[in-house]
């Protein structure tokens, strides 16, 4: 079972000291629940082949490698959570080795696994993996701006050594004849698996679309400036892989505000990708000073991809702000604030409830268990304190 190879790996500690916790302390209801607010006024447009001549270009001048491959060379052993790192319902999860965790320069966002990718009838594994995607973004100094973005895979599964590696995301530019990439700026606060197909949020206008397939192994040595092409190689500030963009989905709205796509998560039973904005009530001087949106987006029908256009199929107004994560199953929603650190978790017929939470809690990715109880999984962003952890759903709502 799940938690019995957990404990084999090293995680015994962590979870014997989470059996001893009570549930987390919840409110009967909050002031007001969300509100609804008419779908159609949000849409998609999306493009799965945009880079498609240059990625060839790049794929007949470097090798594309499957996920078993990039995980058989694994090069980063995570860490056990710690002793002390005990929310309500706990079931494990690990922590980066210390240079990550204690990095300045490298924030972790997002959240989605390879249950999101395929389910978890065969033990989510993606290429013989059960994995945990994590998205970054990366400042050029400490306090710096953001320079580029990147993924980390994680192995989940006691069958493999408690490794992950990091893929940096790449753009693709130039021809077919003449292929290159470079680094994209953003945020990355959200990520999404959904069969081949990785979605990334994009916060000014939608989601970038990588496929796990295309994979690239870049050429050793250059400099950790050096990205792209030069004198016939590619380098990529020393990273071995890369992972190219292939399309973009893109939001648009008569609503007059534009979406600002903070955090995204997906929801497996109805086949879609909800989304929520970070907000700030007021004074804020980067963030919009307004009630954020929840907004729902469904896939094309028997497929992982979105259509060419696509409705949403559910908007919500909210009375939270600090949003930095979204979650939805079967009709419920969780949202999490890293500023007030609370887990809100609200149905159209029960209401509002709110769950005490982690500090600088992030995205959050449904973990569906055909065989175990649910799960939430999230991650904290604080230097020194990045601790990516599983709950029990059921302690945060029915």
């Amino acid at each position: 079972m799940f938690l019995r190879h957990r404990i084999t790996a090293g995680c015994a500690a962590v979870l014997i000291a989470a059996s001893a916790l009570t549930a987390s302390a919840t409110s009967a209801s909050a002031a007001a629940g969300p509100t609804t607010l008419p779908a159609g006024e949000y849409t998609l447009t999306s493009d799965y082949h945009k880079y498609d001549a240059v990625y060839s270009g790049l794929a007949s001048k470097l090798h594309t490698v499957p996920v078993h491959t990039v995980m058989d060379n694994a090069n980063h052993d995570r860490k056990p959570l710690p002793s002390t790192f005990n929310p309500a319902g706990l079931t494990g999860g690990f922590r980066f080795d210390d240079g990550d965790n204690d990095d300045c320069t490298n924030y972790p966002q997002g959240i989605t696994t390879s249950r999101d990718a395929v389910g978890g009838d065969n033990g989510g594994n993606y290429d013989g993996h059960q994995l945990v995607a994590v998205s970054w973004y990366t400042r050029d100094a400490c306090g710096g701006k953001q320079v580029r973005s990147r993924i980390t895979l994680a192995d989940w599964d006691a069958t493999y050594p408690n490794k992950y590696r990091k893929i940096l995301l790449v753009e693709p530019t130039g021809t077919n004849a003449s292929p290159n990439y470079k680094d994209i700026p953003i945020h990355a606060g959200g990520v999404s698996w959904y069969g081949d197909y990785l979605y990334v949020a994009d916060t000014g206008g939608g989601m970038r679309v990588f496929d796990m397939r295309k994979i690239l192994e870049v050429n050793s040595g250059g400099t950790a400036d050096q990205i792209g092409q030069s004198g016939g190689q590619y380098y990529a500030h020393n990273y071995r892989y890369v992972l190219p963009q292939v399309g973009t989905v893109a939001a648009h709205t008569t609503s007059g505000t534009n979406l600002a796509w903070s955090s995204i998560s997906l929801d497996r039973v109805s086949k879609s990708i909800v989304m929520t904005e970070y907000t700030c009530k007021a004074d804020c001087t980067d963030y919009p000073n307004r009630a954020p949106r929840a907004v729902r987006f469904p896939f094309a029908s028997g497929a992982t991809t979105f259509a060419a256009s696509t409705t949403a199929s559910q908007a919500l107004k909210l009375p939270w702000y600090n949003l930095n994560g979204v979650a939805s199953h079967n009709g419920r929603w969780w949202f999490n604030s890293s500023a007030a650190k609370q887990l809100y978790y609200w149905t159209p017929t029960a209401g509002p409830a709110t769950h005490a939470w982690v500090s600088s809690g992030e995205s959050i990715s449904y973990w569906e268990d055909p065989k175990d109880a649910d799960l939430l999984w999230s991650l904290q962003e604080g230097k020194g304190n990045r601790n990516v952890f599983a709950v029990k759903q059921a302690t945060y709502g029915a």
